[in-house]
């Protein structure tokens, strides 16, 4: 069946309409690095580096940041692993749409290393779920190609 909207362009109204479905728990998380060459000592193997973290529900229940995980490894693949409550002293609550960005920081003994890990998160209807944080480089600038 065809009608005519009000523009008159012609539009089939049997065709299937278009929708986006939301996931439920859908955390989002970007990460921004930076070396911090004012804190490190390359010549004792000190290499700081900050990382800024946005973290934006993308889903369609509200939900609030428990705790982290990170895994962080360096060049000489000396792991760490660091685990607490919330981050930078909060545990943000997030409605869908909304966004949270924090910047912290991490020292490395070599100029190159890897971060990733999880936030857990608790939305309003009691549902506890991860959400990844994506794998991410850090290194002091010239030292990848």
């Amino acid at each position: 069946m065809q009608t005519r909207n009000n523009q008159g362009r012609i539009r089939d109204t049997h065709k299937p309409s278009l929708s986006v479905k939301l996931e439920r728990h859908n955390i989002e998380v970007t990460v921004k690095t930076a070396y911090v060459p004012a804190q490190s000592a390359p010549e004792n193997n000190r290499y700081v580096f900050a990382y800024t973290i946005t973290i934006t529900n993308a889903g369609d229940v509200p939900a609030r940041l428990l705790t982290r995980h990170w895994v962080i490894t360096d060049a000489n693949q000396k792991t760490q692993e660091v685990r607490g409550e919330g981050v930078v002293g909060e545990q943000p609550y997030l409605v869908p749409g909304m966004s949270f960005e924090y910047t912290s920081g991490t020292i490395l003994e070599t100029p190159v290393g890897v971060m990733h890990g999880s936030y857990q998160m608790e939305a309003d209807d009691g549902t506890r779920f991860h959400a990844a944080i994506p794998s991410f480089t850090l290194s002091v600038p010239r030292t990848l190609h």
